[in-house]
Protein backbone atom coordinates (compact mmCIF):
# COMPACT_ATOMS: atom_id res chain seq x y z
CA UNK A 1 0.00 0.00 0.00
CA UNK A 2 1.24 3.27 -1.00
CA UNK A 3 -0.02 6.70 0.60
CA UNK A 4 1.61 10.64 1.01
CA UNK A 5 4.18 10.58 3.60
CA UNK A 6 3.00 13.60 4.49
CA UNK A 7 -0.53 11.82 5.26
CA UNK A 8 0.80 9.33 7.06
CA UNK A 9 2.51 11.34 9.28
CA UNK A 10 -1.28 13.02 10.16
CA UNK A 11 -1.73 9.61 11.33
CA UNK A 12 0.11 10.19 14.14
CA UNK A 13 -2.83 12.96 15.18
CA UNK A 14 -5.34 10.66 14.58
CA UNK A 15 -3.24 7.92 17.19
CA UNK A 16 -2.71 10.43 19.56
CA UNK A 17 -6.57 11.09 19.54
CA UNK A 18 -7.73 7.38 19.67
CA UNK A 19 -4.99 6.85 22.72
CA UNK A 20 -6.80 9.46 24.60
CA UNK A 21 -10.17 7.66 23.57
CA UNK A 22 -9.02 4.63 25.17
CA UNK A 23 -7.41 6.05 28.41
CA UNK A 24 -10.95 7.83 28.49
CA UNK A 25 -12.93 4.44 27.70
CA UNK A 26 -10.35 2.75 30.70
CA UNK A 27 -10.62 4.77 33.30
CA UNK A 28 -14.60 5.08 32.60
CA UNK A 29 -14.27 1.11 33.44
CA UNK A 30 -11.83 1.64 35.98
CA UNK A 31 -12.94 4.28 37.82
CA UNK A 32 -12.88 3.38 41.77
CA UNK A 33 -16.09 4.77 42.46
CA UNK A 34 -17.72 1.72 40.47
CA UNK A 35 -16.28 -0.85 42.77
CA UNK A 36 -17.04 1.11 45.19
CA UNK A 37 -20.59 1.47 44.28
CA UNK A 38 -20.62 -2.47 44.20
CA UNK A 39 -19.20 -2.67 47.82
CA UNK A 40 -21.13 -0.03 49.11
CA UNK A 41 -24.83 -1.37 47.58
CA UNK A 42 -23.64 -4.81 48.88
CA UNK A 43 -23.50 -3.63 52.41
CA UNK A 44 -26.84 -1.60 52.49
CA UNK A 45 -28.55 -4.72 51.44
CA UNK A 46 -26.66 -6.62 54.19
CA UNK A 47 -27.56 -3.90 56.67
CA UNK A 48 -31.19 -4.28 55.48
CA UNK A 49 -31.41 -7.84 55.71
CA UNK A 50 -30.29 -7.60 59.20
CA UNK A 51 -32.92 -4.88 60.12
CA UNK A 52 -35.61 -6.33 58.79
CA UNK A 53 -34.41 -9.75 60.77
CA UNK A 54 -33.92 -7.52 63.98
CA UNK A 55 -37.65 -5.59 63.59
CA UNK A 56 -39.01 -9.32 62.51
CA UNK A 57 -37.32 -10.61 65.48
CA UNK A 58 -39.07 -7.93 67.46
CA UNK A 59 -42.27 -8.45 66.44
CA UNK A 60 -42.36 -12.29 66.98
CA UNK A 61 -41.50 -11.06 70.76
CA UNK A 62 -43.92 -8.38 70.90
CA UNK A 63 -46.46 -10.89 70.09
CA UNK A 64 -44.99 -12.82 72.87
CA UNK A 65 -44.79 -10.32 75.62
CA UNK A 66 -48.53 -9.92 74.75
CA UNK A 67 -49.47 -13.46 75.19
CA UNK A 68 -47.19 -13.21 77.93
CA UNK A 69 -49.24 -10.78 79.77
CA UNK A 70 -52.58 -11.96 78.88
CA UNK A 71 -51.63 -14.73 81.06
CA UNK A 72 -50.22 -13.04 83.75
CA UNK A 73 -53.59 -11.48 84.06
CA UNK A 74 -55.70 -14.16 83.94
CA UNK A 75 -53.72 -15.84 86.45
CA UNK A 76 -53.79 -12.99 88.24
CA UNK A 77 -57.74 -12.86 87.98
CA UNK A 78 -57.91 -16.29 89.03
CA UNK A 79 -56.34 -15.13 92.62
CA UNK A 80 -58.02 -12.00 92.92
CA UNK A 81 -61.28 -14.19 92.95
CA UNK A 82 -60.05 -16.76 95.05
CA UNK A 83 -58.89 -14.60 97.85
CA UNK A 84 -62.59 -12.46 97.54
CA UNK A 85 -63.66 -15.49 98.28
CA UNK A 86 -61.43 -16.65 101.13
CA UNK A 87 -62.79 -12.63 102.55
CA UNK A 88 -66.49 -13.47 102.30
CA UNK A 89 -66.53 -16.68 104.72
CA UNK A 90 -68.96 -18.45 102.78
CA UNK A 91 -67.15 -21.39 101.64
CA UNK A 92 -66.76 -24.38 104.09
CA UNK A 93 -63.13 -25.43 105.75
CA UNK A 94 -61.82 -27.88 103.04
CA UNK A 95 -63.09 -25.76 100.08
CA UNK A 96 -61.24 -23.26 101.55
CA UNK A 97 -57.73 -25.58 101.92
CA UNK A 98 -58.60 -25.80 98.42
CA UNK A 99 -58.63 -22.50 97.80
CA UNK A 100 -55.43 -22.14 99.90
CA UNK A 101 -53.79 -24.18 98.07
CA UNK A 102 -54.66 -23.12 94.45
CA UNK A 103 -53.71 -19.35 95.65
CA UNK A 104 -50.05 -20.66 96.55
CA UNK A 105 -49.83 -22.34 93.12
CA UNK A 106 -51.14 -19.00 91.29
CA UNK A 107 -49.04 -17.05 93.32
CA UNK A 108 -45.97 -19.21 92.09
CA UNK A 109 -47.24 -19.51 89.01
CA UNK A 110 -47.53 -16.03 88.31
CA UNK A 111 -43.56 -15.36 89.77
CA UNK A 112 -42.60 -17.79 87.24
CA UNK A 113 -44.44 -15.89 84.58
CA UNK A 114 -43.43 -12.59 85.36
CA UNK A 115 -39.73 -13.56 85.70
CA UNK A 116 -40.27 -14.67 81.75
CA UNK A 117 -41.64 -11.75 81.03
CA UNK A 118 -39.02 -9.59 82.11
CA UNK A 119 -36.42 -11.90 80.17
CA UNK A 120 -38.47 -11.31 77.38
CA UNK A 121 -38.39 -7.46 77.90
CA UNK A 122 -34.92 -7.59 78.62
CA UNK A 123 -34.70 -9.12 75.12
CA UNK A 124 -36.57 -7.00 73.44
CA UNK A 125 -34.99 -4.03 74.87
CA UNK A 126 -31.73 -5.27 73.65
CA UNK A 127 -33.53 -5.90 70.08
CA UNK A 128 -34.87 -2.64 70.12
CA UNK A 129 -31.20 -1.41 70.48
CA UNK A 130 -29.93 -3.33 67.83
CA UNK A 131 -32.39 -2.32 65.25
CA UNK A 132 -31.59 1.47 65.85
CA UNK A 133 -27.82 0.47 65.88
CA UNK A 134 -28.55 -1.12 62.22
CA UNK A 135 -31.09 1.30 60.80
CA UNK A 136 -28.20 3.84 61.36
CA UNK A 137 -25.64 1.33 59.51
CA UNK A 138 -28.21 1.40 57.44
CA UNK A 139 -28.32 5.21 56.55
CA UNK A 140 -24.78 5.48 56.87
CA UNK A 141 -24.33 3.15 54.14
CA UNK A 142 -26.70 4.51 52.26
CA UNK A 143 -25.05 8.11 52.34
CA UNK A 144 -21.99 6.62 51.40
CA UNK A 145 -23.55 4.95 47.95
CA UNK A 146 -24.94 8.14 47.49
CA UNK A 147 -20.98 9.93 47.72
CA UNK A 148 -19.64 8.01 45.27
CA UNK A 149 -22.71 7.67 43.11
CA UNK A 150 -21.99 11.61 42.85
CA UNK A 151 -18.54 11.41 42.35
CA UNK A 152 -18.95 8.66 39.74
CA UNK A 153 -21.12 10.61 37.91
CA UNK A 154 -18.82 14.07 38.26
CA UNK A 155 -15.88 12.07 36.44
CA UNK A 156 -18.77 10.39 33.84
CA UNK A 157 -19.22 14.40 32.87
CA UNK A 158 -15.87 15.18 32.64
CA UNK A 159 -15.16 11.56 30.58
CA UNK A 160 -17.96 12.38 28.16
CA UNK A 161 -16.79 16.13 27.40
CA UNK A 162 -13.17 14.75 26.50
CA UNK A 163 -14.84 11.84 24.36
CA UNK A 164 -17.13 14.47 22.37
CA UNK A 165 -14.24 16.76 21.94
CA UNK A 166 -12.09 14.22 20.71
CA UNK A 167 -14.69 12.86 18.45
CA UNK A 168 -15.12 15.48 17.34
CA UNK A 169 -11.16 16.02 16.74
CA UNK A 170 -11.58 12.16 15.05
CA UNK A 171 -14.54 13.20 12.79
CA UNK A 172 -11.84 15.96 11.20
CA UNK A 173 -9.07 14.28 10.98
CA UNK A 174 -10.87 11.17 9.08
CA UNK A 175 -11.74 12.69 5.63
CA UNK A 176 -7.65 13.68 5.28
CA UNK A 177 -7.22 9.87 4.88
CA UNK A 178 -7.46 7.88 1.64
CA UNK A 179 -9.91 4.78 2.42
CA UNK A 180 -7.34 1.87 2.17
CA UNK A 181 -4.97 3.37 4.53
CA UNK A 182 -7.83 4.25 7.18
CA UNK A 183 -9.45 0.97 6.65
CA UNK A 184 -5.81 -0.81 7.40
CA UNK A 185 -5.33 1.32 10.38
CA UNK A 186 -8.86 0.67 11.79
CA UNK A 187 -8.29 -3.04 11.21
CA UNK A 188 -4.85 -2.73 12.97
CA UNK A 189 -6.63 -0.60 15.94
CA UNK A 190 -9.23 -2.94 16.14
CA UNK A 191 -6.85 -6.42 16.74
CA UNK A 192 -4.15 -4.15 18.68
CA UNK A 193 -4.90 -1.59 20.41
CA UNK A 194 -2.79 0.98 18.43
CA UNK A 195 -2.76 1.27 14.57
CA UNK A 196 -0.48 3.64 14.03
CA UNK A 197 3.14 4.55 15.22
CA UNK A 198 6.26 6.95 15.07
CA UNK A 199 9.05 4.84 14.47
CA UNK A 200 11.88 6.65 16.85
CA UNK A 201 15.57 5.24 16.56
CA UNK A 202 14.64 2.24 14.94
CA UNK A 203 12.14 1.20 18.04
CA UNK A 204 8.19 0.60 17.27
CA UNK A 205 5.98 3.43 19.43
CA UNK A 206 3.63 1.08 19.38
CA UNK A 207 4.78 -1.92 21.04
CA UNK A 208 8.14 -0.76 22.23
CA UNK A 209 10.27 -2.91 20.52
CA UNK A 210 13.68 -2.99 18.87
CA UNK A 211 13.71 -3.24 15.00
CA UNK A 212 16.25 -5.86 13.68
CA UNK A 213 18.47 -4.70 11.06
CA UNK A 214 17.33 -6.59 8.58
CA UNK A 215 13.93 -5.10 8.83
CA UNK A 216 15.33 -1.74 9.38
CA UNK A 217 17.39 -1.72 5.95
CA UNK A 218 14.44 -2.95 4.49
CA UNK A 219 12.39 0.26 5.90
CA UNK A 220 15.16 2.52 4.78
CA UNK A 221 15.17 0.60 0.87
CA UNK A 222 11.31 1.56 0.74
CA UNK A 223 9.97 4.52 -1.00
CA UNK A 224 9.01 7.30 1.15
CA UNK A 225 4.97 6.87 0.61
CA UNK A 226 5.17 2.94 1.13
CA UNK A 227 3.48 1.99 4.12
CA UNK A 228 5.39 0.25 6.37
CA UNK A 229 3.73 -2.13 8.80
CA UNK A 230 5.55 -3.37 12.16
CA UNK A 231 6.43 -7.13 11.73
CA UNK A 232 5.94 -7.58 15.62
CA UNK A 233 2.50 -5.60 16.39
CA UNK A 234 1.29 -4.47 12.81
CA UNK A 235 0.85 -1.02 13.41
CA UNK A 236 1.47 1.32 10.83
CA UNK A 237 5.12 2.68 11.51
CA UNK A 238 5.22 6.43 10.67
CA UNK A 239 8.54 7.75 9.65
CA UNK A 240 9.99 11.02 10.34
CA UNK A 241 13.55 12.31 10.74
CA UNK A 242 13.13 10.57 14.51
CA UNK A 243 13.29 7.62 13.33
CA UNK A 244 17.28 7.31 12.91
CA UNK A 245 17.15 5.54 9.14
Amino acid sequence: MKADPAIQRQLLELAKVDAELSRTAHRRRTLPEIAEIDAGEKKVRERRDALVSAQTAASDLDREIARQEKEIESVRARGDRDRKLLESGSVAAKQMTDIEHELNSLTRRQSALEDDLLELMERREALELDAQRTSAEVAKAENEVAEAIRRRDEQFADFDTTQARRDEDRAKLLPRFPEDLIKLYERVRAHKGIGAALLRARRCGACQLDIDRREIAEIKAAPEDNVIQCENCGAILVRTLESGL
